[in-house]
């Protein structure tokens, strides 16, 4: 039973962590935290909320944890190789461009404050509605929308300023 939990749910939850710790190595150790803390507290999940939004607040917390930890974060490119996979459909200089938008989003997510990239990477990437990413999050849907909202404009303002530099 535990590794069909793992296999089922460690794709997203992997990519939560690389994205909210910026790198391979913390993510892998704190998702095997994150699945042996679930684990453990298995009988005590109610299913008051869907098992995935759960094993996410987890993850968050753990991922929270270990930044506490550590006074600077190292950030590395995510390998993440469902990333890594070329739109054929697309010229060269087409994909070329989007490789180059992507990177600069991945390091305009990594500046953002931990609390507006857990809600960006949460509804934009892992695509959880509105009502689970705030309920991972353990905020009121109104607040949750708001620092959705702020994540989003920050990294809006930021690929603004990338395009008007060039």
């Amino acid at each position: 039973a535990f590794e069909e939990l793992i296999l089922e749910h460690s794709p997203p939850i992997y990519r939560l962590l690389v994205r909210m710790l910026g790198n391979a190595a913390d993510a892998e150790e704190v998702a095997q935290e994150t699945f042996l803390k679930a684990w453990r507290a298995l009988s005590g999940f109610r299913g008051e909320a869907q098992f995935s939004t759960w094993l996410f607040r987890i993850a968050l917390n753990e991922a929270n944890r270990r930044l506490a930890r550590e006074a600077r974060r190292r950030t590395l490119p995510i390998d993440d190789a469902t990333l890594q996979i070329p739109d054929l459909g697309k010229g060269p200089a087409a994909r070329a461009e989007d490789a180059d938008l992507e990177a600069h989003l991945e390091r305009f997510l990594e500046e953002l404050p931990a609390a507006y990239r857990a809600a960006v990477v949460l509804r934009d990437v892992e695509g959880l509605t509105n009502e689970e990413a705030a309920d991972v999050l353990g905020l009121e849907l109104a607040n949750f929308k708001s620092r959705l909202h702020r994540g989003r404009m920050a990294l809006r303002r930021r690929v603004e300023e990338l395009y008007s530099s060039s």
